[in-house]
């Protein structure tokens, strides 16, 4: 489902929906801790109108959790490597645990020593990543991250399958102008927006991946049934997936997109691989405070006719909705079901 109708949409506040799908989530295996921040990260998706990383995606924590392939209740473990790097082993759990673990001394080790690394690995992550960056930019950092995830993507003059969509998101405080915030695939279209248009059936733009044969298609039924996505911009798209790649496994100790093997787990959904974070204290930097240059950048681009700033329109929903959230009717419904142990 997409955005919904005004006919069969329900209002419903942010706090009572997180409540619902949290419940969903411990039925099916997490601890209370890990519902509640998995249920915080898929409604503020929705609320912010990425309809791919919200609620889009409790089928596929349910489908993960119940096959066994990720475990709801893994506590991760922090481990000190150097003064400005930490690293977490997930435990075989969710990455945004582990980030909630590290957050509070890998933003002390930002700020002691300018910039700090995080190194996340055996985890899993099937959510946007902006949520994961902007609360650094909240706090005047700026943050920087990146994740690889299963093999879908065909690298610029392959013909199989290699790298995964490969995201990477930046937050950045702007002074008066709040932050600028993205976060985007390294292939021409994120997969779970493939999934959607799978699931309400339009087709996407031209050449948006290719079938099995490796023929250019839009029709996300052949990219999902044995095709691929291919990476934004040839060859530039392809070498930034590289470089998450190279990141995240490499250097991260996660696994490549290709690593790991979910076969015997029908219906996982959540790719077990790594993720990055490098953060940044820009009042380390000196010269003028990084915000004013942020404006004076924002002025500038706004000068030349830009009116979509990054990450704008998402706080500009947010901030429009405040604190309520429309769903279609019968989504909810379901979710109800789920978390009463009405439906399967």
């Amino acid at each position: 489902m997409g955005n919904p109708s005004a006919e069969d949409t329900a209002i419903i506040s942010e706090t009572e929906l997180r409540g619902i799908v949290a419940r969903i989530l411990e039925r099916n295996g997490c601890r209370s801790e890990v519902a509640g921040i998995l249920a915080a990260n898929c409604v503020g998706a929705e609320r912010d109108g990425s309809v791919s990383h919200g609620l889009f995606r409790v089928e596929g924590y349910i489908a993960s959790l119940r096959s066994g392939w990720v475990d709801g209740t893994a506590v991760p473990v922090l481990e000190d490597k150097a003064p400005g790097c930490l690293a977490v082993d997930a435990k075989n759990g969710f990455t945004q645990i582990a980030l909630d673990l590290a957050r509070g001394e890998f933003t002390a080790r930002i700020r002691q020593n300018g910039i700090a690394l995080l190194l996340i690995r055996n985890s899993h992550h099937l959510a946007a990543l902006w949520p994961d960056v902007e609360p650094f930019a909240e706090e005047g950092l700026i943050a920087l991250s990146m994740i690889n995830s299963m093999t879908c993507s065909v690298p610029q003059g392959a013909k199989k399958p290699v790298f995964g969509t490969n995201p990477f998101a930046l937050a950045a405080p702007a002074g008066k102008e709040g932050m600028l915030v993205f976060d985007m695939a390294t292939t021409t279209t994120a997969h779970g927006d493939v999934q959607v248009a799978r699931r309400e059936g339009h087709m996407l733009p031209p050449g948006t991946g290719v079938d099995r044969d490796g023929n250019p298609t839009g029709d996300p039924a052949k990219i999902l049934d044995g095709g691929a996505l291919v990476p934004f911009g040839g060859h530039k798209g392809s070498l930034i997936s590289l470089m998450v790649e190279l990141l995240c496994a490499g250097l991260g100790g996660g696994h490549f997109s290709w690593e790991f093997d979910w076969s015997g787990h029908p219906g996982a959904a959540t790719p077990h691989t790594g993720q990055i974070f490098i953060g940044i204290d820009p009042s380390k930097a000196g010269g003028l405070p990084f915000g004013m240059r942020a404006e004076t950048l924002v002025e500038k681009l706004r000068e030349a006719g830009l009116s979509h700033l990054p990450g704008r329109r998402r706080h500009d929903l947010r901030a429009a909705r405040a604190g309520q959230v429309p769903v279609a009717a019968a989504r909810l419904a379901h979710l109800r079901d789920l978390a009463e142990g009405r439906a399967g």
